[in-house]
């Protein structure tokens, strides 16, 4: 290393420093398929953050593609950097050292462009600590020409309003193409040497980003959104998400993590949205239309990643893998193709009404190990209406019995409780349910048999049918997990569960206005960071910051919104229809299910909204009428 380079670099000064952290390995770069460039012959330097710890940020897929196609620019360059630990942040301050990426150990104040990834809203207050260490500004409007570009994007941003006070532009939807031109943009203002706000203009003007200072927000007296108003000719309304009629080329070089991370494998991406339709899901409305990927163009990305990574583990990943139209195909083919070098090949997303006899025997001599998961979400039929996840419960049994005979041992279920329209007869269904499939298995395997219940708490979202629903108060939640704990103690059912309190910081935030950016920021001051680390979570800390600004919390979380409502997110569209969203959720309230909606078309608006793009790529299968 140069003394150029050491002047440039805080991590000179920290590296004999490092062993008095946990986990040093977070903090050094240095991975397998990392790219460095030559700082001083790029153009454009692009910082990707992820505000969350190494473990959860390396493995991140969206991220990583970013950073590929970014740096297969020659004039660009993209490197990485993460929140660190309690211990390390001390470390800096103590240090009076700046965050750095780990490529090349720069400070992040010395970037063009900072993108966060924000694919969860209880990461808002460590995206504050992270610019505080940076030494930047907090606030957008704080920030001059000398500062870097602040952009967000991520499934948190389809609601941006929370942390519109800091962060200067958000993208909405697919990255890949609109992230090369926020590039190309910034190059054209950086060569004209124009104020900071004509390069917000400019960015305004980019299919799908969101500039949320070229907007104007006004209240009623009651609290809730009179007007939604663009200040500017550049900016948009609505600003349409970005999507891909063609699927990019698979990732196939990741990165391999220093140390252990939560998904240590390779992912490879075989299809894209979901047309279930299930009514509490985020993902699943926002992230339409389908787009699958063909069987031979997954088969050539595992053999490249194999060989790159030197990984042994394959996840085919999406929101629900086992509805691809040639799941059975593909499972066989990886099987024929990959089963000698063994290798091990999970699905995370199953539904129980996709599985075959096939598909479960194809697994079995894949998924090496480890158990088998289903999510019935909920255990009455009447409940599962309501959703939108139509299932009986002989099915549900009878995919159990099935999994059981096919040599499985262990079996997890994911229930959800707080749901609208939920009864005490439906949180004790959940230990009925439980039992009669742990009494299936047994009959099985014997004494063999595990089952495993993991409790989710609803959620309200945005761009959801049950946008306008209050979420469950703590305190009743908290008794219907005292029941369930109680109950399934005295089986050998175990059973793994959120606490209420983060279910109710994510309800504020998810839906939350831009007013919540002075509770976000109070709260930060307050000590809040890691908030979705259980452990960590301090929900006083956000109690005591509504509390200084001023704000009832119950207004974001506990209130049945009307349906002629200004929501916050009005100016943000995902392609669906308001008055789609409000059907669904009023044949919700009748027990009305829709079926996928491959299988008829609903006119949730996503396709009329981009059908330009359809019909350019008209080879392409959107899996929609």
């Amino acid at each position: 290393m140069t003394m150029l380079q050491e002047q440039a670099s805080p991590f000179s000064r920290l590296e004999k420093e490092l062993l008095r952290v946990e986990k040093p390995g977070r903090y050094v770069g240095g991975e397998l398929n990392q790219i460095v460039k030559d700082w001083d012959a790029i153009q454009t330097h692009v910082a990707l953050v992820f505000p969350d710890l190494y473990e959860i940020g390396q493995p991140n897929l969206g991220l990583a593609i970013l950073y590929d196609i970014l740096n297969k620019r020659e004039d660009v360059l993209a490197e990485r950097a993460y929140a660190p630990w309690f211990d390390m942040e001390a470390l800096l301050r103590e240090k009076n050292i700046s965050l750095y990426t780990l490529e090349s150990k720069r400070s992040l104040k010395q970037f063009d462009i900072i993108g966060f990834t924000l694919p969860y809203e209880t990461i808002y207050t460590n995206t504050l600590n992270i610019l505080d260490l940076a030494g930047l500004p907090l606030f957008s409007k704080d920030r001059t020409e000398g500062h870097p570009l602040i952009i967000a994007g991520g499934q948190a941003v389809y609601n941006p309003e929370p942390m519109v006070d800091f962060i200067d532009a958000f993208v909405l939807g697919e990255g890949e193409e609109v992230i090369l031109e926020v590039v190309d943009v910034y190059q054209g203002w950086k060569q004209k040497h124009e104020s900071r706000f004509e390069l917000l203009k400019s960015l305004a003007k980019i299919p799908g980003v969101y500039v949320p200072s070229l907007y104007d927000i006004s209240y009623n007296d009651d609290g809730t959104i009179a007007s939604i108003t663009p200040t500017a000719a550049e900016a948009q309304y609505p600003v349409v998400k970005r999507i891909l009629a063609k699927l990019p080329p698979l990732l196939t070089n990741s990165l391999v993590p220093n140390i252990g991370v939560v998904h240590d494998r390779v992912s490879i991406e075989i299809m894209r949205g979901c047309t279930r339709g299930c009514r509490f899901c985020h993902a699943g409305m926002v992230n339409r239309p389908i787009r699958e990927r063909p069987v031979e163009e997954i088969l050539t990305a595992i053999k490249e990643s194999l060989i790159a990574t030197g990984y042994k583990q394959i996840s085919l990943l999406s929101l629900s893998s086992s509805d691809h139209s040639k799941i059975l195909e593909l499972v066989t083919a990886v099987y024929d193709r990959f089963n000698k070098e063994h290798m091990n090949i999970s699905l995370p997303s199953l539904r129980v009404a996709s599985f075959s006899v096939e598909l479960m025997d194809q697994l079995k001599e894949l998924r090496r190990g480890g158990g088998f998961t289903i999510a019935p979400e909920a255990a009455t039929e009447r409940m599962r209406a309501i959703i939108n996840k139509p299932l009986s419960d002989e099915i549900l049994l009878d995919t159990v019995r099935a999994i059981f005979r096919h040599g499985w041992t262990s079996l997890k279920l994911y229930f959800m409780i707080g749901l609208p329209e939920e009864t005490i007869e439906d949180v004790q269904a959940i230990v009925t349910t439980s039992r009669r499939i742990q009494a299936e298995a047994r009959s099985i395997v014997g004494g063999r048999a595990r089952i495993h219940v993991s409790i989710g708490t609803f959620i309200p979202k945005p761009h959801t049918p049950f946008q306008w629903v209050p979420g469950g108060k703590p305190e009743i939640i908290e008794q219907k997990i005292d029941y369930l704990r109680n109950e399934l103690k005295k089986t050998r059912i175990k059973m793994s569960y959120n606490h209420p309190e983060e279910a109710m910081l994510e309800s504020w935030l998810a839906r939350g206005d831009r007013r919540l950016g002075s509770v976000i920021h109070q709260a930060w001051l307050n000590g809040a960071k890691f908030d979705a680390w259980s452990e960590k979570l301090q929900i006083a800390k956000w109690i005591d910051a509504f509390n200084e600004v001023g704000l009832d919390s119950n207004f974001y979380s506990h209130r049945l919104r009307r349906l002629d409502e200004v929501m916050p997110w009005e100016h943000i569209s995902v392609g669906l229809r308001k008055e789609f969203l409000i059907q669904d959720y009023q044949w919700s309230l009748e027990g009305k299910t829709r079926p996928d909606c491959r299988e008829h078309c609903y006119r949730c608006g996503i396709l009329t909204q981009f059908e330009d793009l359809r019909l350019q790529n008209p080879r392409t299968r959107w899996s929609c009428p």
